[in-house]
């Protein structure tokens, strides 16, 4: 079998220009596996650590330089000769020169890009496309994309203090017509953005940044929109969203600070409440991080009044990593797991994450981060690992659309074979 016989990181830009790396695997018998590392804005405390250098004579201190050398240096010794296709083995070895807890040693951005850059050499040398190489003959269902349309909180340089709306074309037969759809959707709410006299400039995830007031005020237009465009809400497209709650209180909880919608010193209670309300008046089918990463009670309290009807999803609760989600599924908190490769810094954790989630009744959604590159990695491992649902963004900036052409051409490549996950991919759909 072939062997990794050299490593090779450098330094490129993400989407919003900063520094992040891009790593190489070769093998003995040829074979290239490349991948780009994402990085976000918005993130969880428990997340694994990505490391920059601090010098701000470059890149203002955000350069990863030292990352690079971990990568060409230590990581390159360490795995020189392992077989390319053991991903278990790789992994194991990269934690291992680690050795630290939250991957700061040698840095998160550096294990990962070697990880699956790795995959992706080992799905080149088996002469399969990554999505068979990991998941197997039985990876055929694609995800429900989640398309952030319209941008807030830390996204955008706007008054909405919620970070996403998302739009969530699940009633479909493929894949290609959901995200036909929601692209439409997307369309239509430009024109009754324009139509307002708001600008329709965009965020850091493809998404329009304008300066409304209020998640009501969006979810209104995104309704029209989808109206607009010959589809029907609540039974075609649904809505999402994404607080990031930390973001708007702290990792513990109150209080909550949302002042665009009323709620300037907000008990865990209140924003339930609030929730509740949006649940009663929009199709909405997922709220991502509706409260802070260590609000352990105040998320108990959120899943026991919301969880048998809205999707209720861990993000920076979570942060990909099983130790949390074991504590989670213990205490009955949260329903769902978002899944973002970087959190946790290798391949077979983040599909441990995936499994942990799917074998215990919680569904699994496959994320982006904020500041994004080409890269389509996530795409593939959405189908590998059948979790049913993927946010990439908007239909729009190519490191977003990359993602999702890619899962046009694995259905395509598919062909009658694919499976489109549909409603089934929400739990509270199939039982309502």
């Amino acid at each position: 079998m072939p062997l990794i016989e050299h490593i090779h990181a450098i330094e490129i830009l993400d989407s919003r220009g900063n520094p992040t790396l891009e790593v190489d695997v070769m093998a003995d018998d040829g074979s290239l596996g490349r991948a780009a590392v994402p990085s976000g804005a918005s993130t969880g405390r428990a997340e694994a650590l990505e490391l920059r250098d601090g010098d701000e004579t470059r890149y203002l201190g955000r350069g990863v330089l030292k990352a690079v050398a971990n990568v060409n240096e230590t990581l390159l010794d360490g795995l020189l000769g392992i077989e390319v296709t053991d991903q278990a083995l790789i992994d194991e070895a990269l934690l291992d020169l680690d050795g630290s807890e939250d991957k700061s040693a040698l840095g998160a951005n550096a294990l990962l890009g070697v990880s699956l850059a790795a995959a992706k050499c080992g799905a080149e040398a088996s002469g399969l496309p990554l999505f068979r190489y990991l998941g197997g003959t039985d990876a055929r269902t694609l995800p429900v994309p989640l398309l952030n349309v319209i941008n807030g909180g830390a996204h955008a340089d706007n008054p909405l203090d919620v970070q996403e709306l998302m739009l969530v074309p699940a009633g479909f037969a493929t894949f290609a017509e959901a995200l036909r759809a929601a692209t439409e959707c997307f369309h239509r709410l430009r024109k009754l953005i324009v139509d307002k006299g708001l600008s329709v400039s965009v965020g850091d995830e493809g998404g329009f940044a304008p300066a409304i007031s209020t998640a009501a005020e969006g979810l209104d237009l995104m309704l029209a929109a989808i109206e607009a465009a010959g589809y029907r809400p609540g039974e075609q497209v649904y809505l999402a969203i994404d607080v990031a709650a930390t973001e708007v209180g702290s990792p513990e909880g109150p209080p909550y600070r949302l002042p665009s919608e009323g709620l300037e010193e907000a008990a865990s209670e209140q924003l339930i409440d609030w929730y509740a309300g949006l649940a009663d008046r929009y199709p909405l089918v997922s709220i991502e991080d509706g409260l802070g990463e260590e609000d352990w009670g105040g998320w108990r309290k959120l899943t026991e009044t919301l969880g048998d009807r809205i999707q209720l999803v861990g993000d920076d609760l979570f942060v990909t990593n099983t130790t949390r989600l074991r504590r989670g599924l213990r205490e009955g908190v949260a329903n769902s797991i978002l899944i973002k490769p970087n959190q946790i810094g290798t391949l077979t954790e983040t599909i441990a994450a995936v499994n942990l989630a799917r074998s215990n009744g919680y569904t699994a959604m496959i994320s982006h981060r904020s500041g994004e590159t080409p890269d389509t990695t996530i795409a593939d491992i959405a189908v590998a690992t059948g979790a049913g649902q993927i946010k990439a963004g908007a239909a729009s900036r190519g490191e977003r659309t990359a993602k999702y052409n890619r899962l046009l051409r694995i259905e395509d490549a598919l062909d009658e074979t694919a499976l489109f996950a549909g409603t089934r991919a929400f739990r509270h759909l199939t039982e309502h």
